[in-house]
This record gives C-alpha cells, sequence and structure tokens, in this order.
C-alpha cells in the first residue's frame, strides 16, 4: 500500500514528521523549563510550587505509559477483553491513593519516598533499603518503556533494528532529565497527556467512520468464520489462522493464561489436551486474574515516580484534589485503547503471526493506515499521529522514572548517605550524572526484551511495587504499631520474592525466542520444561501479587508486635502531622537543611 506521496527510502515523510516534532517540541520545552530550574527544590520536587491542574494532567502523562498507548491494544487484540483488568485497574489504583496515602503523603514533607522511609521510623538504615526498591521498581518499569520506544522506530524506519530505537529514544530523554530535572519534565509530561488523548482519540473516530462502528467490528468476533460486513469504503484483509473468532475471546477469565495452560497441555499426549485444558484453564485463568488486580490496584499506589509527584503538590488538599482528577483524566483515556486491539483484530490478523516489534503491540501505528487504500494521506497523517502519542507515551513515563531513580542516587545515596554535608548546588551536579548513569543502564536493559510484551512487563513492574511500597506505605501511614524491623521484613521479604519470580518467568521466555535473544538466555530454556509440567507455579510466578502482597503485610504485623518496644518514641506526633487538617499548622518539611539553603 502506498500513499500519493511517494515514500523516502522506505520512510513515510508524514508519520516522520508528526514524530519528529514530537521529539522536538519536547526537548524545547526541556531546554526552556531547564532555565528556570536554579534550586535543589526545583530539581527534586519542581519548587513544591505546582499547581492542581498542571500536575494531573503531568501525572497522567508520566502515567499513560506505552504500556497504556500501546500495550492495551494490542493485548486486547491479542487475548480478548481479558486485558481490560489493565485499564480498569490502573484507573482504580487512583482511588487507593486519594483515600488512602496522598494526603497523607505530602502533608509528612519529603523529597523522596526514602524520606519518608527514614523520618516515618528514624533510621537512616531503613533509607537504604528504600533506595533498592525505587530501583528494582523503576528499572523493571522501564524495559516496556524501551520496548515501546524500540517498536515505533522501528516502525517509522523500516529495516532499522530494534535496539538503535531503545538507544536514541533513551538518550534524547536522559538529556532532557538531566537538563532540567522535576520542575524540567513537568510542562513536558502535561503537555504530553493531551498529545496522547489526541493520537489516541481522532484516528479511532475517523477509522470507526470508515470501517464501521464499534458494534460492527465486535460482532465480527462472535461467530466463528464469519467476516466483518462489507464496508466499501476500505479493502478487507483475509482473516488468518492466527486470529481465532470464537466466543471465548469475550468470555470472562479465559485467555489470559494462555501460555502457561498451553504449555503445560502441548507436554501431554494429544488425547489427554483437550480434557487437561477445560479442567484447568478456567480455575487457573480466575487466579491469574486476581492476582493481576491485587497487583495493578495496590502496585500504582506504591509506584515511586508517581508517588514523588505528590510532593510537588503545595499542601494536603491539593495532593487529594490532584489525585481526583487523575482519575477522571486518565479513565478518558482508557476509553480508546480497546477499540484499537478490537478493530486490528478484524483488519490487520497477520500480526498474530509476527513477534517482537512486529506483533500486536504495534497494532495502535499500524492500523490508521489501512485507510490509505481509499483516502490516501489520510492514513499516513493518522498512522503519524499515533507515531507522535507513542513517543510522547514512552517520552514522558520514562523521564518520571528517570527523575525519581535519579533523584534516589543523587539525593539518597549521595546526598543523605556518601555526603550529608554536600552543598545544594553538589546534590545538583550529582542529579545531572545519576541521570546519564541511570539513563544507560535502563537503556541496556531495554535492549533484551524485544520478545516480551509491554502490558505484560508493566504488570510485573506493579507486582513488585504492589509487594513492598505499597504495605510499606499503607501500614505505616495507618499503624502506629509499625517498626522499622516490622517495616524492613514485610518490604524486603515480599519485595524480593516478587522480584525474583517474575524474573525467574521472563528469562525461561526468552529463552524460547528465535532470534538473538534466545541464544544470550539458552541457559535458561530448561525452565520451560518445569513451567510445562507445573502450570500453576508458573502462573504464581508470572504475576506473583495474590501472595507475595499477603505475606509483606503478615510479616509487617507479626514481626512489629514481636518488636513493639521500638515504636518511635515521637509517633503520636507524626501521626499527626500525618493525618491533621492542614488548618492546624502541624504539616512539616522534612529536609529542613534543604529548605534553608534552596535559595543559594
Amino acid at each position: 500500500m502506498t500513499t500519493p506521496l511517494a515514500l523516502l527510502g522506505g520512510v513515510d515523510p508524514w508519520i516522520f514528521g508528526f514524530s519528529f516534532l514530537t521529539v522536538a517540541v519536547t526537548l524545547w520545552m526541556g531546554f526552556r523549563s531547564a532555565k528556570t530550574s536554579k534550586t535543589a527544590s526545583d530539581f527534586f520536587v519542581a519548587g513544591r510550587s505546582v499547581s492542581v491542574g498542571w500536575n494531573a494532567s503531568a501525572i497522567s502523562g508520566e502515567y499513560l505509559s506505552a504500556a497504556s498507548f500501546m500495550g492495551v491494544a494490542g493485548m486486547v487484540m491479542s487475548s480478548g477483553y481479558d486485558a481490560l483488568w489493565y485499564p480498569v485497574c490502573y484507573a482504580c489504583g487512583y482511588l487507593f491513593l486519594l483515600l488512602f496515602i496522598a494526603g497523607p503523603l505530602r502533608r509528612f514533607g519529603a523529597y523522596t519516598i526514602p524520606d519518608f522511609a527514614e523520618g516515618r521510623f528514624d533510621s537512616p538504615l531503613f533509607r537504604k533499603i528504600a533506595v533498592c526498591f525505587v530501583l528494582f521498581i523503576g528499572f523493571f518499569y522501564t524495559m516496556p518503556q524501551m520496548k515501546g520506544a524500540g517498536v515505533t522506530l522501528a516502525y517509522i524506519f523500516p529495516g532499522l533494528p530494534y535496539w538503535v530505537g531503545v538507544v536514541v529514544v533513551g538518550a534524547v530523554i536522559t538529556l532532557n532529565v538531566a537538563l532540567g530535572g522535576m520542575k524540567g519534565i513537568t510542562l513536558v509530561q502535561a503537555v504530553q497527556y493531551w498529545i496522547k488523548l489526541f493520537a489516541i482519540s481522532v484516528p479511532i473516530f475517523v477509522l470507526m467512520a470508515v470501517v464501521g462502528f464499534y458494534n460492527t467490528q465486535i460482532g465480527a468476533n462472535l461467530a466463528p468464520g464469519e467476516t466483518v460486513p462489507a464496508v466499501s469504503s476500505i479493502e478487507r484483509k483475509p482473516l488468518v489462522e492466527k486470529a481465532p473468532k470464537d466466543t471465548a475471546w469475550i468470555a470472562p477469565f479465559g485467555p489470559l493464561t494462555t501460555k502457561a495452560v498451553t504449555a503445560a497441555a502441548n507436554a501431554l499426549p494429544a488425547e489427554q489436551r483437550a480434557d487437561f485444558l477445560a479442567e484447568h484453564q478456567k480455575p487457573y485463568s480466575l487466579l491469574y486474574t486476581y492476582s493481576l488486580i491485587i497487583a495493578l490496584v495496590c502496585g500504582t499506589a506504591g509506584l515511586p515516580h508517581i508517588l514523588v509527584r505528590f510532593y510537588t503538590n503545595p499542601d494536603g488538599v491539593a495532593a487529594k484534589k490532584t489525585t481526583m482528577w487523575v482519575m477522571i483524566l486518565i479513565g478518558v483515556f482508557y476509553v480508546f485503547p480497546p477499540v484499537f486491539g478490537v478493530i486490528g483484530r478484524n483488519l490487520l490478523p497477520e500480526l498474530y503471526s509476527g513477534v517482537g516489534a512486529k506483533g500486536t503491540d504495534k497494532i495502535v501505528l499500524e492500523l490508521p493506515t489501512l485507510i490509505g487504500a481509499k483516502y490516501g494521506v489520510v492514513g499516513s497523517i493518522l498512522s503519524g499521529i499515533t507515531c507522535a502519542g507513542a513517543f510522547a507515551a514512552f517520552m514522558s513515563t520514562f523521564s518520571g522514572l528517570l527523575v525519581s531513580m535519579t533523584g534516589a542516587l543523587a539525593h539518597d545515596v549521595y546526598g543523605r548517605m556518601l555526603r550529608p554535608q554536600s552543598r545544594p548546588a553538589e546534590r545538583m551536579a550529582a542529579f545531572k550524572v545519576a541521570a546519564v548513569l541511570i539513563g544507560g543502564v535502563a537503556v541496556t536493559l531495554g535492549c533484551f526484551v524485544e520478545p516480551l510484551e509491554i502490558n505484560f512487563m508493566v504488570g510485573q513492574a506493579f507486582a513488585i511495587a504492589a509487594a513492598s511500597y505499597f504495605p510499606l506505605l499503607f501500614m505505616s501511614v495507618w499503624w502506629r504499631g509499625m517498626t522499622m524491623k516490622g517495616a524492613a521484613a514485610g518490604m524486603l521479604t515480599g519485595g524480593l520474592c516478587a522480584l525474583g519470580a517474575a524474573a525467574l518467568t521472563n528469562l525461561g521466555t526468552l529463552a524460547l525466542d528465535k532470534g538473538p535473544m534466545g541464544k544470550v538466555f539458552a541457559g535458561f530454556a530448561p525452565l520451560n520444561g518445569f513451567w510445562a509440567q507445573h502450570p500453576l507455579l508458573r502462573i504464581l510466578c508470572e504475576q506473583p501479587a495474590i501472595w507475595t502482597v499477603p505475606l509483606a503485610i503478615t510479616l509487617m504485623v507479626v514481626v512489629s508486635k514481636a518488636t513493639s518496644a521500638q515504636v518511635p518514641a515521637d509517633i503520636r506526633m507524626k501521626m499527626l502531622v500525618l493525618h491533621a487538617p492542614e488548618k492546624l499548622g502541624l504539616k512539616q518539611e522534612y529536609i529542613q537543611e534543604q529548605q534553608a539553603g534552596a535559595g543559594h
């Protein structure tokens, strides 16, 4: 399919133009905002001066990552409506934040979550433990963003190796963060939310006007062998066998565990497979679904790069208002990606045979070009718009992750552990060096994850956050009996168990890749035989939140009860600071010396 504008070297000029414009505007806003980032407070918490409207847009821009923009549509296309648990729980997680965490966290007054951890328990040691999980969660979450970057660049420049896109986008974002810190990226992320909303919604309305509305598309999935009703304005592609068309696609609790259960079924004799699938798929799928819900809802309340945003609000009331608006903004956005998945199932079934950068994760980018057969350049323009939105998605989220991880190194490790007497200017310099270091590690990890699904990786990052930071914050804010040893025992055990379990399943999946990753991770291939014989264990490791979150909370309670004599002496005052109305004037700023030195 070609457009009236000849493709230049295989690169569609419209797609390239919109994508380049998004990157250029991002860099320009970053440079412009960087000029106003003068103090340590600006770099770490944007001077605590971000209004509710700007902060809600910025948090939404940061939260709506490649998983939201590309992964939800790709997973709805591949797995059916079970994948809707992802956007539903992404949005519901903010209800937890609104009710239980946002206001108290801001009232406590800190720069980072490790600040809160040390201040709540009067323990510099606990800061070190908390810093580790900022990095664990952050790096797990950067990998799907890098996958989105590699997929998008490979789509814009046909033939471009996946890793080149990861390196280029990673370098651009790292530069942006190193220049301006939190204040520098706040405006960028706020604008990028509105770019993403435009880029995900406008192409959908145009597509449905051309190829048939939603009911027409979903109806085509209900009867085996039934084709989509003919629409004269577009040439339909033939359906392929890899695009299953049956009622299971829209049945609840079905396809999410296909990998684990199918692998186990394939290890059995052919005559036993059907009975095995009928017996195991639904209960295993229910287990996986419940675990996923826990991971996404609780994990949202434990993401460091989201939580640190509440420190940029002027006060706790503003933090709660911001959270309410974030729920509205991301709820509106999530209406659109599933529609891409449904339409793509009918019009681009060949993506089912693709892997990595050529699979269903690129449906949002690819689908708009189909109307080019009749409307020519309009298809390229719409695809260019979605590519611009994809850039905004992974750039804004990676920016936020980079700021949170860089802040952990520059503020917590350098400024509070290695050189407590360092001046604000030295901490700002450390921030820039740490940004380059963290960006380099994130890019390296991103180059290895091409065979993994974007949403799948994000779900695992949420599981690690749900088993570590969520119990820490929820229990520390609402239970005065929590001790440092209890918090550390629960956070370390739950978080490390989730991290190890998720890593094991990923290593086994990477070993199956027929490309270079299969050779790199070949040593982990025997894991797949073990998973085939034990599908239940595979599910519990692939999505571990259902057992790691209760484990973490139970350990916190048991160990805290056993060490109750070590509850901080001033716990009553700390609970007042966390929960008392703002008008009483109890709000504190935990890092007093940096507040005093912020203007120097």
